[in-house]
């Protein structure tokens, strides 16, 4: 995106900040890093690090989130960006990032007024020769489609492929309808026609039915498509768009595949990416 436009949405998200509703009111330093901070003049994701504290409400939806395969920082997420795409956050991983030896700049902290980072926002230096920064953690294997994963997904796969635990293939997902009469009862009961997750899922199922995978052998975001079925029966997990992923790693350890769309939007091209563990 134009170095224009995140400026415009990164002053939204102070915004948003200085309103300082929960749980954004937990929220204690927020740092930048990549090629914004680096002057670049088209950057791709803007990189954010938040580090917050928690409260007993904060707990519990992380316990609720973790319960059922979700991302437990979601809403704060949410509250941050808005409506807006276009913001890569990590969070509670300064410490982390800062070991790696990432430079990062310190936009607000908390009993900063909000002006102040907006001044250190105007300070940062356009540079016509900074490109965008390199992706970290990034293989041959998922180079093609590196921009449409998130950081903690590129550490993830890079793990997982140097200590020789699963295989990663990306390919484009073609639309397209699955024949079978289960999974199409399935979307049925779960999306609109209209629905970009409808949209991922349905190529989805179209694909691995093609390459031979069973419906009654597959859970599709979170729900089996066979009524009934227990994790034994199961050879392959589609997420849509990251919804699920702290649950991959155990998907793996036992075996079984898991299939990531992304991004699950009503017109952009779709993308797969497939890891199949190594040791069924």
């Amino acid at each position: 995106m134009k170095r224009e436009r995140a400026t415009f949405i990164l002053h939204e998200m102070l915004d948003r900040l200085e309103q300082n509703t929960w749980p954004l009111d937990l929220i204690t330093e927020v740092h930048l890093f990549g090629s914004y901070i680096r002057g670049a003049p088209e950057v791709g994701d803007i990189d954010v690090v938040v580090q917050h504290t928690t409260d007993k409400r904060w707990t519990q939806q992380v316990v609720d989130a973790l319960c059922s395969g979700r991302d437990g920082h979601t809403p704060m997420r949410k509250a941050l960006r808005g409506n807006r795409r276009g913001t890569s956050f990590q969070f509670q991983e300064r410490q982390a990032l800062q070991d790696e030896g990432i430079d990062l700049l310190l936009l607000w902290q908390r009993g900063e007024p909000i002006a102040l980072a907006r001044q250190r926002l105007a300070t940062i230096a356009v540079d016509p020769a900074a490109g965008r920064a390199p992706r970290d953690h990034v293989l041959p294997a998922y180079e093609t489609i590196a921009d449409l994963l998130p950081r903690p997904v590129r550490i993830d796969l890079h793990r997982w492929s140097t200590e020789g635990r699963a295989t990663i293939t990306t390919f484009p997902l073609t639309d397209d309808q699955p024949r079978s009469t289960t999974a199409g009862e399935h979307m049925d009961d779960r999306w609109t026609a209209s629905s970009p997750l409808r949209r991922a899922a349905s190529a989805a199922l179209a694909h691995l039915e093609h390459t031979g995978h069973a419906p009654d052998r597959l859970v599709l975001h979170g729900r089996p498509l066979a009524y009934g079925a227990s994790d034994d029966t199961i050879d392959c997990f589609i997420d849509l768009h990251w919804r699920y992923w702290r649950r991959a790693h155990l998907y793996l350890e036992d075996g079984q595949a898991w299939f990531e769309v992304l991004p699950a939007t009503p017109r952009q091209p779709l993308h797969a990416l497939h890891i199949t563990p190594t040791r069924p």
